[in-house]
């Protein structure tokens, strides 16, 4: 091979080096008060004819009433089914002329209201918007339907092993705290009423607990004044507490196995309490977990998948909430094989806390990070999607001009420090969801402790070995 060959060949092997970062060059939202409490954003952008609102809450799924789990769920899929002047119906066909979109959900943490449209409808989708926020009338008849449906959807989820998972890991996880309950129950569908909606939505839908962001093709003069005109006279109320009890302390590593006869695969999930959205560690929290298993060239996914061939896909997830959060190794792997992939990810596990990661490791995963940042800005929708974020979880005003910075700002030794910390392979949680009987022996060495549960969520006894507690009785 020639000299200008070998440098061909060199060159080709070689990735290009990362670009130098570019400004962000982000707009500057302009923050008013009204006199009700309700924080306003406005985020101009003149490039095309298009509005759109985002109405977010400070109120979750975590904030439903004990013994009604799911009442947040249900009340969001109903403001768009009928106000105190506008029936279902009249509100859909509203919505379809003007070629809008207009919905509310929720999540563990905040509920959101959201419209768009273009933007000389802007008036017509600002008033929906306040109509179904400010004025549902949860109509009986409407309210049986959406329960049914909620009903035939727990059915249909009860079938998913990724939602058995996520059901068992959040219980032995979170204990006592809200997130624990990661759906409604068939007995908490039935006794909802109108009336618990009406009650629920007073309490939880106050201006003085929300943000307002509004964005597009906007003049912000006239857009404050028609959002007074609209929401001006809305009461506030009593924010909801969020004093919840903090997730137990876990002291040895448990292993809870959800039988689903025949599967021809396992689900694993591995589980750790880790931090919560405002914790100063979570910067190098994000860069341990983009080297250890957020994506495709990650340590997790390139020994489960690339080496081994155990799986489709081997990921790590860094679950940060307002109060409190997981971190998570996950994978979906052929049943005869469920024990090897235990093997590697407690292998891996282990390793990103005994080792200090390369320098490539971590160059790679903070090129990756402040290089997909500004690609989640480039939308309006992305941006007032992080603006919201911001505004939910109290983060710093310049968290966005920032956070390329704090990524960068993250060292080897602090990735290793929090590893160290946060990933506990001693004391997590593995939940498997598959065929107790073909996993039995397989699993039987990598936890202290084994329980056994059907899908419907109760904890019985045989095909796994018995609890320390068990023997003992």
């Amino acid at each position: 091979m020639t000299q200008t060959e070998s440098e061909l060949e060199t060159f080709r092997r070689e990735p290009p080096a990362p670009l130098a970062p570019r400004p962000l060059n982000l707009p500057v939202p302009e923050e008013t008060t009204l006199t009700n409490g309700l924080r306003v954003l406005f985020v101009e952008n003149t490039r095309l004819p298009f509005v759109t609102y985002r109405l977010a809450f400070r109120t979750g799924d975590a904030h439903d009433p004990p013994a009604l789990p799911g009442l947040t769920d249900v009340l969001t899929g109903m403001l768009n089914e009928g106000t105190e002047t506008r029936t279902s119906r009249q509100i859909a066909d509203e919505v379809a002329r003007i070629g809008a979109t207009l919905g509310a959900g929720a999540g563990s943490d905040n509920t959101t209201v959201a419209a768009s449209a273009l933007a000389q409808f802007n008036d017509e989708i600002l008033e929906l918007m306040a109509d179904i926020t400010l004025r549902p009338s949860f109509p009986a008849d409407e309210l049986e339907l959406t329960k049914q449906n909620a009903l035939q959807n727990l059915i249909a989820q009860r079938g998913q092993p990724s939602f058995l998972a996520n059901e068992r890991l959040a219980r032995v996880i979170y204990g006592e705290h809200p997130y624990s309950v990661v759906s409604a129950t068939p007995e908490s569908i039935a006794a909802m009423s109108r009336d618990d909606l009406v009650n629920f939505h007073r309490r939880m839908f106050t201006p003085n607990n929300a943000v307002l962001v509004v964005g597009g093709d906007i003049k912000h003069e006239a857009a404050l004044a028609r959002i007074e005109e609209l929401f001006g006279a809305w009461q506030p109320g009593e924010p909801a507490e969020s004093n919840f009890p903090a997730p137990p302390a876990r002291a040895r590593r448990t292993l809870y196995l959800v039988d689903r006869p025949g599967s021809a695969q396992s689900n694993i999930v591995i589980a750790n309490t880790a931090i919560t959205r405002t914790d100063p560690d979570y910067f190098p929290m994000l860069v341990m977990h983009t080297i250890l298993g957020a994506n495709a060239s990650s340590r997790i996914f390139m020994n489960l998948r690339e080496d081994k061939g155990y799986t489709y896909g081997a990921y790590t997830s860094l679950d940060a909430r307002r109060t409190a959060g997981t971190f998570r190794a996950t994978a979906e792997v052929r049943t005869p094989v469920t024990g090897d992939s235990l093997k590697e990810f407690f292998y891996e596990l282990e390793r990103i806390r005994d080792e200090v990661v390369t320098k490539k490791e971590l160059q790679d995963a903070q090129s990756y990070l402040t290089g997909i940042f500004p690609i989640r800005l480039e939308t309006l929708d992305g941006l007032i999607d992080q603006l919201i974020q911001i505004k939910m979880h109290n983060l710093p005003d310049d968290y966005l001009q920032t956070y390329r910075e704090r990524v960068s700002a993250v060292t080897r030794e602090e990735v290793q420090r929090v590893a160290r910390r946060y990933v506990t392979p001693d004391r997590a949680a593995i939940v498997i969801v598959g065929d107790a009987g073909a996993l039995k022996d397989e699993v039987k060495d990598y936890a202290e402790e084994i329980e056994l549960y059907d899908s419907a969520g109760q904890r019985r006894k045989g095909v796994s070995p018995p609890s320390p507690a068990e023997e003992v009785a």
